[in-house]
Parts: structure tokens; sequence; C-alpha cells
């Protein structure tokens, strides 16, 4: 007999029929699936998609598609929240027919096409507030009106490198622009990913549905933004806020599948009007930059002074030609709803067309005819914000008339009266619903659709076929009710015509070979650097605990370690700010001590502290790291089983995660300086732990215990078959260059990567983070086993922080300080 797991395709039709039936029947449909019919064939694909994968359970389905999101590492954040959710994707798609999507795509470029026109007239002539086609105020009323860009012709010319379109769809099918995206359009990245997601989830709906591909579009992006640079071959950024930005994870994935830099303001100075990121290898030249940061941020110096992200003469860069900025400052202007109202006009005066893609119905409050209607009709519209801030009358943003108090109303129409510019009554708009995963059933929910343009090579607009789907929480189809949605869907574009498997990548026979690496921003190196040694750390103290946890506090380990290596071992603990040393050595508050030290989340430098500090690198380090390694970062610190138990899971993970960095890392400089951080955090762990138990009084148990944190024991039992011996452990775990665990494994691998990284001088001397790691190899090469004591151990923890400094001095960012050597190179 056949199981579930093994449900064949006539059967999953079987299930799907069942599904679409139940559901548009009972009036619970909706506009989308239940309007093309229950016998739809694309619709039928999808069903039977998501009855082939998880049988007749449709919460399997969602689950699914979740778990996809997860493992592609999709989330986004909340503003003021700290931690990322994960990213809600739905796991049925909005399926859009190619022949009306042609309409939509038209639309969108011809709206493209006339906010281009209109940037480029206000920002330049003004002719259409001279000739009374808009009115002055709603351009310098504006706050996203930048008067320091007026008359600055971007380079390319062109304002407009990349938008973004809220779209509704009533129930009659007819579309509609709910709002317009310019300034940072955000989401083309969470489109990608929720299409990589259901790939591979619905692996075999792409063919079946002839669903067009989001690659091509990319590409035309790219081309499009690279063809407006002076150099033929430009180096292209991403530039972000930072991590805490609500679409960080976005903007992180985006710059690795383009392959463009991702960079923050301080990694980036202007020098004789050129910009430049600073690398470890000098000052890189930028050309092209995809800049998500608010317009007036991005130069203190041109605009707002007070902005601590943003770069320092980058408009003059901009206004020399030499970089261009996707999208130009002030582009927001265009944002407003209040300029909604005047667009339908502005398309028959600059482009003698109708606008195929309208806007909801707006009236602005600024000129009588509008704020009459508004009046007359307050209760049946939506009143907003005209440019975006929260009037007095508006305190908590947009509100349906009809649900205005008797008090809110009064406020509103007083405050209306003295500031009428400030205010634009919208129709509301009636949104078409769709299927979604609701518990173990099907239930129809309210829709929006965010969909991209950008500007290719010719200068014309590229669509993104499909976008993502917004879908609400409620039933209630009003777009003003429903918010920003509960969860999103990919948007599957399908017609009859067989889709060319298009990638991103070109063909290796029309690309230019490359072995080099790329370009490492300071910043990132930096990262990289104490990612690795955040690790180590954790994973030191990992081993003093579990030797205690193991030896001297577990009832079923047998004896227990000597009092005088059991108080060297807690005071390895306390020096290191683990916790505080217990009063007594009693069982009890031994268990304490280990526990805080392990987990404790009150200041202590405890473990879960310093895996907190490493998975916040991890997360301003998507774009560098695997998805395996941002998943081990991000893992929960385990909360079940006994002490031990939990220090074995985080062992476990710490392995895994050096695992990862050993074999799966490309051996390139940002693997470098994460190897760095590795060993010169455990060479310092390792000093510390032979001037705790090497002295030249040490015990059979410290010895031991030596050999344990150092992980050594079966090194030495193969080496030595005579027992414990002071000067034979002292030489593997610091002399002895073939033990990867020991001193002069790490201070060998330290000095081979230095010298591998790149100089910043041209005299062929050592620079002074070389010379640091040369001495510290002479005095290991130099010293014996019998001679290893206080002096000289203290001397190398003295000059292992001595080299860290160098590092961090050559490599890392300084401040502000554009150059860092008079012989730095500029290229």
């Amino acid at each position: 007999m056949a199981s579930r797991a093994a449900t064949t395709l006539f059967d999953a039709g079987i299930i799907a029929d069942r599904w679409v039936v139940d559901y548009c029947s009972g009036g619970r449909g909706d506009d989308v699936l239940c309007a093309a019919g229950p016998s739809d064939p694309a619709w039928r694909a999808v069903f039977e998609e998501l009855a082939t994968l998880g049988g007749d359970m449709l919460d399997h389905a969602r689950e699914r598609a979740q778990r996809q999101a997860a493992e592609i590492g999709t989330g986004f954040r909340i503003v003021g929240e700290g931690e990322e959710r994960p990213w809600p994707l739905s796991p049925v798609p909005l399926l859009i027919g190619s022949d009306e999507w042609r309409g939509i795509e038209k639309g969108v470029a011809q709206r493209a096409t006339l906010m281009e026109a209109v940037l480029a007239d206000l920002y330049g002539d003004a002719t259409l507030v001279e000739a009374g086609h808009l009115p002055a105020a709603l351009v310098t009323g504006s706050p996203f009106f930048l008067r320091p860009l007026s008359h600055l012709v971007p380079p390319g010319g062109s304002h407009l490198q990349f938008v973004a379109m809220d779209l509704c769809r009533s129930p009659g099918g007819e579309w509609r622009v709910l709002a317009d995206h310019l300034r940072a359009p955000a989401g083309a990245g969470y489109a990608l990913e929720n299409r990589l997601a259901m790939a591979r989830t619905l692996g075999g709906l792409q063919g079946r549905l002839n669903v067009e591909r989001h690659a091509p579009f990319f590409a035309a992006f790219r081309e499009g933004l690279a063809e407006r640079c002076r150099r033929a071959d430009p180096r292209i950024a991403l530039l972000t806020p930072g991590r805490l930005n609500p679409s960080y994870a976005e903007q992180a994935h985006l710059a690795r599948y383009l392959g463009f830099l991702l960079v923050e303001g301080p990694d980036l100075a202007v020098l004789d009007d050129q910009l430049y990121v600073r690398t470890i290898a000098g000052l890189k030249r930028i050309d092209g930059l995809w800049q998500r940061l608010d317009p007036r941020m991005i130069d203190p110096l041109a605009l707002d002074s007070h902005s601590a992200i943003g770069v320092p003469g980058l408009i003059d860069a901009m206004s020399a030609g030499n970089v261009v900025l996707a999208n130009a400052p002030g582009v927001g202007l265009m944002e407003a709803p209040a300029f909604a109202a005047y667009l339908p006009a502005l398309a028959e005066q600059l482009l003698g067309e109708t606008l195929s893609l309208p806007s909801v119905a707006t009236w602005w409050c600024g000129n009588d005819a509008g704020r009459a209607e508004v009046e007359a009709r307050l209760g049946d519209l939506l009143i907003a914000p005209a440019f975006g801030p929260h009037p007095l009358g508006l305190p908590d943003g947009a509100v349906l008339g009809q649900a205005l108090t008797e008090e809110s109303r009064a406020a509103l129409l007083a405050d209306l009266a003295r500031r009428p510019q400030d205010y634009v009554g919208q129709e509301v708009a009636s949104l078409s619903t769709m299927p979604v995963v609701a518990g173990d059933r099907l239930e129809p929910r309210p829709f929006t659709l965010r969909v991209f343009a950008a500007r290719a090579a010719d200068g014309g607009w590229a669509v993104l076929p499909g976008g993502f789907a917004r879908i609400g929480e409620h039933p209630d189809p009003r777009a003003a009710v429903m918010g920003q949605g509960m969860w999103s869907a990919d948007v599957c574009i399908h017609g009859s015509d067989p889709v060319a498997p298009v990638s991103l990548l070109p063909s290796g026979d029309s690309t230019q070979l490359r072995r080099n690496p790329g370009t490492l921003p300071s910043r990132v190196a930096d990262n990289l650097f104490w990612l690795g040694r955040y690790l180590e750390r954790g994973e030191a103290q990992l081993a003093v605990l579990r030797v205690l946890l193991g030896h001297s506090i577990s009832a079923d380990t047998g004896a227990a370690l000597e009092a005088g290596t059991v108080e060297r071992l807690v005071g390895l603990v306390a020096a290191a700010g683990a916790a505080p040393a217990p009063a007594t050595f009693r069982r009890a508050e031994l268990q304490q001590l280990a526990r805080t030290a392990l987990e404790d989340e009150s200041g202590w430098s405890s473990i879960r502290a310093i895996n907190a500090q490493a998975r916040g690198i991890g997360a301003i380090s998507r774009d560098r790291l695997s998805a395996d390694m941002i998943q081990l970062l991000d893992a929960p610190f385990p909360t079940k089983g006994s002490l031990l138990d939990k220090a074995g899971t985080l062992q476990r993970r710490y392995s895994a995660l050096a695992g990862l960095s050993a074999e799966h890392m490309a051996r390139t400089d940002a693997w470098r300086f994460h190897d760095l951080g590795r060993r010169i955090e455990r060479a310092v762990a390792t000093i510390r732990w032979v001037r705790a138990f090497g002295g030249a009084d040490a015990t059979a148990d410290d010895l031991s215990t030596l050999l344990d944190l150092a992980n050594s024991q079966i090194s030495y039992r193969q080496r030595y078959l005579t027992g414990l011996a002071r000067v034979p452990v002292l030489d593997l775990v610091t002399l002895d260059s073939f033990n990867p665990r020991a001193i002069a494994f790490q201070i060998g691998k330290a000095a081979a990567h230095l010298n591998k990284l790149p100089l910043l001088s041209d005299d062929g001397l050592a620079e002074p983070q070389q010379e640091g790691a040369r001495e510290l190899a002479a005095m290991i090469v130099t010293a014996r086993a019998t001679t290893i004591g206080e002096p000289l151990l203290q001397d190398l923890d003295l000059k292992l922080a001595r080299l860290s400094r160098s590092i961090a001095r050559r490599y890392f960012l300084q401040g502000a300080e554009p150059l860092r050597a008079a012989g730095m190179t500029l290229a």
C-alpha cells in the first residue's frame, strides 16, 4: 500500500481539486483564484505541487516554506527592536498571467519615466512651477526637497536608477498605485529570497507554468548602473545604514547576489572629489553607489550636519561626475502623497499620455478645490499627511475619516484650517483577496503588490517580473486597514511560452577570469578578526569550565581534582571576568560559578555574552559568511540538560564553526584576518594556562589539566609512555610547531598570514605588524622547554597584545582619518 509520503501526482490532483472546491464554495472565495475558476490549470498546478509536498496537510507546506526562508537567511527587523524576526513567507504564491502583467509592466515604466522628467525639471529650471502646472508650495514646502542640489545634474543624467511601487488590485481587476518608493526602495531582496525559497519548496512549479525569472532584471540593473560610471570596469558598492536598519538582511543578500561591496559610511572617504573605500590595501575607488540611507543623512557637509552615518564630501564627488548614486538625493520629493493629485495632468503635459497605472484618487488640501473636496467627503476618505511627517491633526498618522471621534475630528479640522498644505484626502481602496494557509485550511486575505523597476544599460526601464505580495492578517479588504501586512508571498508571472534558464552569472566564455578575491574593506577585516577572537575566547573559557565540571563537580566522574588545581581553575574563570570567585570550593558554590560563567546575562563576561558578541559580528557580516555559519552563530543558547550537557552542545557548535572556517572559507585575505584572530586568541589562552598550571611546582593534576585545556592528552600519551612530566608537557603545548594547539604553531601561522597580507609601503622593509610576528617567532625558536618560566611567558603575552594593536593600527579603521600611511596607493 502506498504511503502518504509517496503520493502520486494523480492523488495530488484529487487533493488539489478538493482544496479549491472547498475554498471557493460557501462564499469564502476570493477575487483571484475563484475568479479564474476552480479548473484554472495554473492554480491547479500550484495546489498539486503543495499536495505533492505535504499530502493533504496544508500546514506542512507552510512550515516547509518558512523553513526554507529561514535557511536562506531571510529576516527583517521592526524599528526599535534589536533582534531580527524570521521573514513570514506564505507557501501559496500569487499568480499573474503574462498578458495581464504586460499592462502592469508598461504602467510601471511609464510612471518611472514621468517621475524622472518631473524631477529633472524641479531640480533644473522649474518650468512646471513657473508655468503653473505645480504649486510652488508643493515643492519648496516639502521636507524632501533638497535645495542644495538644485541645478546639479547627476552623473549619467538620471536622478532615478531604481524605483519601487506599491500596487493594489480592485475586486474588479483594476490595478492602481498606492505609494511610490524612490529614496531607498526596499524589498527587491525579499522578492529574490521569496523566489529562492519557493523554488526549493515547489520545485516543479517554475517549469510547469513557465514562470518568468528574476535574474535578467538584476543583471539589467547592474549593467545600467555600470554603464553610467566613468570607468569601463567600475567598482560598485551598496551603502547601508548598518545592521539595525529594518532591511539590513535584505541589503546584505542583494550585495552578495549582485557582487557589490557592502559598505557603511565610515568605510568611505572623499579625496579630491573622488570617492574611495578604506581597505586593507589602501583607498580603492568607488564608481557607483547604491545608497540605502535617508538622503538628508548622506553628506554632513552638504545636507544634515548632524549626520554620523554619511560621507563628508559625497555630494561634491557626485557633482564632479566621479560617482553615480542610485538614487540621487532629493528624489524623495516625488514620494509625497500630495504629488499623486498632480500626476495625471503632468503625464498629459510631459508625456502626452494618460497614466495607464493611476494612483488612488488623491486631493491635496493645499489648494482650495482639494481642501473643499476633502472637507465635504471627510467621512468617506482616508486622511493622510501630505509629505510624510505627522501634522498636529494626525498624531498617529493616516486615519479613516469614518473612524474619527468627535474630539479627533474637531482637532483635525482645526489644524486643517491652520495648515491645509499638510494634508491629503485619498479614496479608500478596496483590495482583491488571494488564498493563504491559515491553520490547516485556505482562507482569503487582502494583498498588495510591490513591484520594482531599474534603469537598464540602454536607458530604458526593466521591470522585475513579479515582485512580492504583502498579505493582510484580517479579511477586511480596505488598504488602510491592512497596513503593512503580516505575510509575504512570491509573485509568479506565468504564460504559455517557455522561459530560458537565465542566470545572473554570465557565461564562462564571456567573462574575464580572475583569481583576485576582490576588495576587503578595513571594517570587514576588523569584524572577521574579532569574530575569530571571540569564538576562540568562548571555546577557551568553555574548556576551563568543562574541566571543572567534568573533574570536580559532576558526581559521576570519580575522584575530583586536588584543591590547588581547582583553585587555579577558579582563578582563571574569575580573572576572565566570567564569574565572581566563590568563598569556598564546595560543590554547590562551584556549580554556581560554572552556571554564571556559562550563561549569565547580568554583566559578567560569560560564554553567553561572548557568543552574543560573535553573533552581533555575524549579523553585520552576512555578505561574507556562509548561511551555515550564520545559522550556527544565530542558534539559541542551549537550555536543556545539565551544565555538562550544555557545555557539550556549545563545544560541538564551536567545533562546527571552526570546521566551516577551516574547510569552507576560501583562502582570501578575509579568511586570513579571521584566522589571525583565532591564532592570537588561542596563543593568549594557552599562555594563560601554562602560567597557571606549568610552574616549577606543578602537580600531576596540574599537568593533566594543562593537557586537557590544550586538547593535547592523546598527543602526549602517544609520544610519552612513562607518565606525566613537566618538561615534555611544556614542550608539547608551548614549543612544538607541529601541535596545532601549541603556542609555537599559533605564532607561526600568524607570521605566515601577515607575510601574505598586502603592504602599504614600497620600501621592501618589514612593517610593524610583521616585525612583531617575527620577534615572537624568534623568541619561540630560541626558547627551550627547560627554561620556560614566568619571565618568558609574560614577555610573550605582552608582545602578542602589541602585535594585535599593530594589526589594528595598520589594517583597521582609525577614526575618520582617510589615509594611514604616506605611501598608501590609490586605485
